[in-house]
């Protein structure tokens, strides 16, 4: 079928209001981190300390992140278990112990399910499994992760996801580029201005 010159399919069309709600929900986590630091997160900014975390001492061995493979996510998959796509071990407050960054989504075999992106920290006393600390992205606002990308720095995404309930899951229509770093003593959220079309 051919359209008229100028009209979009209605799932090719930009609505503000998802991603004003996702921006919202980020924000939330964000207002979140500010108050929940990561598990060994002891770093704290004060006057003319930089934009930069206060790193460990030199020559300390640093920890590296939990095994994100082992942890507990709070992703509702029903009989279906839980795929870890990728993971990265970072120490964004540089205290020496670190974080894993993990992306995970339910094992469905076929089709597109959404990702959820998790801040996992070290669990309490020796052997315990890693704990999630932030959720970065949950699952429920649908939306795929793209790239992936994180170092003692930052995280950094590529968020797909979708304008309306009606756009199949196959065709995400919406983009948007998010990361997270640590400043001031918190993990700070920043989202990049939408692109004009996917």
């Amino acid at each position: 079928m051919q359209l008229p010159a100028g009209q979009d399919l209605p799932h090719t069309r930009a609505r503000a209001v998802h991603w004003l709600t996702t921006a919202a929900v980020l924000a939330a986590a964000t207002v979140v981190a500010a108050m929940v630091e990561p598990s060994g997160a002891t770093a704290t900014a004060t006057a003319g300390d930089g934009p930069g975390p206060e790193r460990a001492a030199a020559g300390a061995a640093p920890v590296p992140g939990p095994d994100a493979e082992a942890a507990d996510y709070p992703l509702d998959c029903g009989p279906l278990g839980v795929v870890v796509s990728d993971q990265a071990s970072v120490d964004l407050d540089g205290d020496g112990t670190g974080e894993t960054v993990a992306v995970v989504h339910c094992d469905a075999g076929s089709g597109t399910p959404p990702h959820g992106v998790y801040l996992l920290g070290h669990g309490e006393g020796e052997g315990a499994a890693p704990r999630v600390t932030e959720t970065l992205v949950d699952p429920a606002e649908r939306m795929n992760v793209d790239r992936f990308e994180a170092d003692d720095d930052a995280i950094a995404l590529r968020l797909y996801g979708y304008s309306s309930p009606d756009v199949p899951s196959c065709c995400p229509d919406m983009q948007r580029d998010v990361s997270w770093s640590w400043r001031d003593g918190a993990l700070t959220l920043d989202v990049a201005a939408p692109p004009n079309s996917v």
